[in-house]
């Protein structure tokens, strides 16, 4: 029986040390019925195989048929990256990626894609992104973000809502920090700048909740143009602000090296981080999640929420059915508890 409401699932990134056939069971263990699937960008695409499964219709029915023969969903393909970047390694990688995410949604009738907006550099002679924030009392940083959106990201993104259109799939931008878009006045100059049709907004509120913004205010905000949620929670370390800010700059390299596109790697959080991304319930509680869950409700019924598992404590096993049980007790609270089974 096809199950209806809400869908709460997961995002596999967490798992990338696995196969798929081996991810999708411990899915279904936990009593999750959605599933989203990284196809490039920062990460490697570990879970699916895009050559292939762009020119093969037989590899395509056989991919979904992984998921359907365990009661699952593939509701979201997540290709988060920068395709902004100056570098051009980086940038033709993972606008490629971008790009070729879009075509295989389509073919594969999963109608989301869930991306970032990306960060270009501060004028064509920069080779590194340049991230403007707060009040730019200095004209500089004015001329800065109009190059950017002018120039960069309003044609970029135009292009891909139109590819978007043809090929009848939505773009999800994640709200996320070092991008262009990081919070709701930039999303929304996104998205009435390109005039987009098909572009919308990832809920993600795990990077909000340290800028200071309120998630469950954000969803009131956008409303039908949240395509598709991310359960991910932050826990402030208000000792470290009261020292340093949210803004603390301590980031350390992470070893072993990880690449996250051409020559530049991932780093790892201070030592004394002032926020830190933990599981669901282990900063805002059921409560929250629950609160969460219904203001998604109320404007996409049938919207997936997707465990996006970042918790360094927990790890990928406890961190992901920490954040399993707390949405389970958060759905039943809202009355609709139907699609956490999967028949």
């Amino acid at each position: 029986m096809k199950s209806t409401g809400i869908k709460i699932g997961l995002y596999t990134s967490c798992f990338y040390d696995r196969s798929l056939s081996e991810t999708l069971p411990l899915v279904r263990e936990l009593g999750l019925t959605s599933v989203e699937v990284c196809t490039g960008g920062f990460l490697p695409s570990t879970h699916l195989h895009m050559d292939a499964l762009l020119v093969s219709k037989v590899a395509r029915d056989e991919y979904l048929g992984m998921f359907s023969e365990l009661g699952l969903s593939l509701t979201a393909l997540n290709v988060s990256g920068n395709p902004l970047h100056p570098d051009p390694e980086v940038r033709s990688k993972h606008s490629r990626d971008l790009l070729d995410t879009i075509r295989l949604a389509g073919l594969l009738g999963v109608v989301n894609v869930v991306a970032m907006a990306g960060q270009p550099s501060s004028s064509t002679s920069d080779p590194y992104p340049a991230w403007i924030t707060s009040f730019p009392w200095d004209s500089a940083y004015s001329e800065v973000l109009d190059y950017q959106w002018n120039e960069i990201a309003i044609p970029f993104w135009k292009k891909v809502d139109l590819l978007a259109g043809e090929a009848g799939v939505r773009i999800c931008v994640e709200m996320h920090p070092h991008m262009l878009v990081y919070n709701p006045p930039t999303l929304e100059r996104l998205l009435n700048e390109t005039g987009a049709k098909w572009i919308g907004c990832e809920m993600d509120p795990s990077h909000l909740f340290w800028q200071g913004i309120d998630p469950i205010a954000t969803i009131h905000q956008f409303r039908e143009r949240i395509f598709n949620a991310a359960a991910k929670d932050t826990r402030i370390n208000q000792d470290n602000v009261r020292l340093n800010g949210v803004l603390h700059n301590g980031w350390r390299p992470l070893e072993p090296k990880l690449s996250i596109g051409g020559r530049y790697l991932l780093n790892r959080r201070p030592l004394d981080p002032p926020w830190e991304f933990v599981a669901p319930g282990r900063a805002h509680d059921v409560a929250f999640w629950s609160e969460f869950l219904s203001a998604l409700q109320h404007y996409t019924p049938d919207i997936s929420v997707n465990i996006e598992n970042e918790d360094e404590e927990l790890g990928s096993i406890d961190g992901t059915t920490y954040a399993a049980n707390t949405l389970k007790l958060a759905l039943a609270a809202t009355g609709d508890s139907a699609s956490m089974s999967a028949n």
